[in-house]
């Protein structure tokens, strides 16, 4: 009795956190159409009585092209710039400074997949996923050409800063890596000091418990239980991409299009392959969602490193508590309808006792501090499977001056979306985290070398 108990318990979650996420989905989408809809309107119907004259700042244009690149990279379910109309994931930050970009890589493709497709973003040509790994996970080689980077001359004398949101922020870690591996052909000069800084928001460098939560086996952290919100995922996914309707995808792409799963290539027997568990990206795992297990992230971090010269800062995020020594939520209307049931079942997760633990030392005390999405110890810095030079800021003034090779981070009181999407829920905390991370960017962290520039003359 007690099992069918539980069990009816367990559908009605998934009923509610289906919903729940559902509802958030057709939201944001309704959003940024109504949001499109009103502003082709208002160009219709707007006639202006006179030209408008653009006036410039002579020398603002010349700046903005000295300055490096701020690239805002973002999580799981998100999108980049002509996406969704619009919208901005960012909230609107990318208009804080003169040259900012915000790429849009898959939503849903894993850590390595959406590092390659950042880097040739960046440097223009045809995305190339590596013969080896795209053989061992069964998709195409070659995937979206950018004729044109948005960074051509990016290298080591015209370095990039990076901010990286929730997943966002491994991609650029494992994007350095790559730099400093030289594992992209025909740019054998590639290394680490491409990047000049990297900072994360909310990011996701040591795994979370919700993968658990949300269906990944605690066993292995690679498979998915028989019945959970993943696969209901999975199984919209694979639909999504099947029916491959143009428009669609063009306004959201999932970023599975070199998987092929297109009616047009797989037919309707490829669709009962994929939705069986016998092709596509959930049955090799080359997904996002293994690498966002405590598993998966210790298997990425054994191969990246934190380097000398480049600058890292993160925000951690937390909206939990302690009473009476029991970890609970912090607030009630502080945190988001699809966040909060989220917040408390993870700030009681236990790890199941008849499953090994996830590495040596492992204790479910210090992974109940969390945003919704993840752990607060997650999002620190990297520290497994070893941590990584770090140091907690309370004060800017105490860490000046800043020195590279080191995680700074510091703590904020927010839920995992609260600095992005919606600008206006996040208050001013929004401006003042925002502001302090382009402002180190321009002010703080630069070349102790700086190129020469046109006009100066040597002597």
């Amino acid at each position: 009795m007690m099992r069918l108990w539980i069990s009816y318990l367990q559908l009605v979650e998934l009923f509610v956190s289906s919903l729940v996420h559902l509802l958030y989905g057709f939201y944001i989408f309704s959003t940024a159409v109504a949001g499109d809809l009103a502003q082709n309107l208002n160009e219709y119907f707007r006639k202006p009585n006179a030209d408008v004259v653009e006036v410039k700042d002579g020398t603002s244009k010349a700046n903005a092209d000295d300055l490096p690149p701020i690239v805002l990279v973002h999580g799981i379910f998100g999108f980049g710039k002509g996406r969704l109309g619009a919208l901005s994931y960012f909230g609107g930050a990318e208009k804080k400074d003169e040259r900012v970009l915000v790429p849009d890589l898959g939503s849903l493709t894993s850590i390595y997949d959406r590092a390659r497709e950042l880097f040739y973003y960046l440097k223009g040509g045809q995305v190339d996923y590596g013969e080896e790994h795209s053989t061992a996970c069964g998709h195409s080689q070659f995937g979206r050409i950018y004729e044109q980077g948005h960074y051509p001359e990016w290298d080591e004398d015209h370095p990039i800063h990076f901010v990286g949101h929730s997943a966002g922020a491994q991609v650029v870690r494992v994007l350095q890596q790559m730099l400093a591996d030289k594992t992209f052909k025909g740019y054998e000069n590639s290394s680490e000091n491409w990047v000049l800084s990297i900072t994360s928001l909310s990011g996701a460098f040591n795994g979370t418990t919700r993968t658990y939560t949300d269906g990944m086996q605690p066993e292995d952290g690679k498979t998915l239980k028989p019945i959970c919100l993943l696969q209901l995922c999975r199984i919209g996914v694979i639909i999504y991409d099947w029916f491959d309707i143009a428009w669609l995808k063009n306004y959201y792409n999932f970023g599975f299009d070199h998987f092929n799963m297109s009616w047009r290539k797989m037919g309707i027997w490829g669709l009962v392959d994929c939705l069986l568990g016998n092709a596509g990206p959930f049955a090799s795992g080359d997904w996002i969602l293994p690498d966002l297990t405590i598993q998966g992230s210790i298997k990425l971090n054994y191969h990246l490193q934190t380097f000398p010269n480049t600058y890292y800062f993160s925000y951690a995020t937390k909206r939990t508590t302690k009473i009476m020594g029991v970890t609970v939520p912090s607030s009630i209307l502080g945190i988001h309808p699809m966040l909060f049931l989220r917040v408390l079942q993870m700030s009681q997760w236990r790890f199941p006792p008849d499953v090994p633990p996830p590495y040596k030392g492992y204790r479910d005390e210090d992974w109940q501090d969390n945003d919704g999405a993840l752990n607060t110890i997650s999002m620190t810095h990297p520290r497994l499977p070893i941590e990584h030079p770090n140091c907690l800021v309370e004060k800017e003034s105490d860490c000046k001056p800043l020195q590279p090779g080191i995680w700074y981070y510091t703590y904020v009181k927010g839920d995992h979306i609260l600095f992005i999407i919606n600008r206006e829920r996040a208050g001013v905390q929004f401006d003042l985290i925002y502001d302090s991370i382009f402002e180190r960017c321009r002010k703080h962290v630069f070349k102790k070398k700086p190129p020469t520039m046109p006009n100066e003359i040597n002597h």
